[in-house]
């Protein structure tokens, strides 16, 4: 399968990359955004229609939460045009595009896992340039899978995870949110998922919206502790950070978190066999990955 990938340079496409040399069963071309502007459909045309894909992964996205309050614009031409221009190129080409989205097209406001069917209400822009997003790819890609996930972390990029570890460097303790829930998510599993939607795509395959988030629900202080746990058993700590959990109002910031952000993941599990992992399974193979990165 011949595979065209976006975002190549972000946390979740460069566990795709990763993933798709060690697939024989992929040929790829990664682009990252100095390589490919998916808000410039004129680049989109040049750079992908000119080429033989059987399938598109957009991994590209605006992701600066709290930055995107104040920069409406960008995070609109990446979130939203970006992704109808991938969608009108993967519609007149006749291939699958996979798109991923965010439980930030939530309102936070649930009180159990959140289904594909349940109503949307982004409370800032993040997560209304992706709703838009996901709106235009629907009305324009006949042949599309939206798979929204939640709190990624990897050996890439920045995220929570490396966020306290560096942190932990230089505090024997730390203040972390308690009332916000969710499912952290490596997006090394997400980016396996992925690539087993692929090659599981057939012609009785439902296209829609799906969900993939880790097995496991906890607040961030519980992610924290979990963490600091781990990174001392694989020797990245030397010594026990304490975590203590503090209400969101004692940490405000520009966007507004959802409270809650459990994803409800069956309907993939049924159409693609795939499995939520636990996060004692996908903590330490991350955390390994960071501490080869060190050595």
């Amino acid at each position: 399968m011949n595979v065209l990938l976006t975002g190549a340079n972000g946390q979740l496409g460069r566990c795709l990359v990763d993933r798709l040399q060690q697939n024989d069963r992929f040929k790829f071309t990664a682009l990252d955004r100095q390589s490919l502007d998916i808000s410039d459909i004129d680049q989109v045309k040049a750079i992908v229609a000119d080429t033989e894909h059987d399938i598109i992964i957009n991994a590209a996205a605006y992701t600066g939460v709290d930055k995107a309050e104040t920069d409406v614009e960008n995070a609109r031409r990446v979130n939203e045009i970006g992704a109808a221009n991938l969608a009108e190129i993967a519609k007149n080409l006749g291939v699958p595009l996979i798109h991923v989205s965010t439980d930030y097209v939530f309102d936070g406001h649930a009180d159990k896992p959140y289904t594909e069917t349940d109503s949307t209400g982004p409370t800032g822009v993040y997560g209304q340039t992706k709703l838009a997003g996901e709106a235009v790819i629907q009305s324009i890609c006949p042949k599309h899978i939206i798979l929204r996930t939640a709190w990624v972390y990897s050996e890439y990029g920045s995220n929570f995870v490396k966020t306290m570890l560096r942190l932990a460097e230089t505090r024997d303790e730390l203040n972390v949110v308690e009332d916000q829930t969710g499912c952290p998510t490596y997006a090394g599993d997400i980016a396996d998922t992925i690539l087993k939607i692929c090659l599981g795509i057939s012609t009785d395959t439902k296209w829609g919206i799906y969900h993939y988030v880790g097995a496991i629900q906890c607040t961030w202080a519980e992610f924290a502790r979990t963490i600091f746990r781990e990174a001392e058993t694989l020797g990245i700590l030397a010594r026990k950070i304490v975590v203590h959990g503090i209400p969101s109002s004692a940490y405000p910031t520009q966007a507004e978190r959802p409270k809650y952000s459990v994803l409800d993941c069956r309907k993939v599990v049924n159409a693609f066999d795939v499995l939520p992992i636990e996060l004692k399974q996908s903590l330490p193979r991350m955390l390994e990955a960071f501490k080869r990165q060190q050595d």
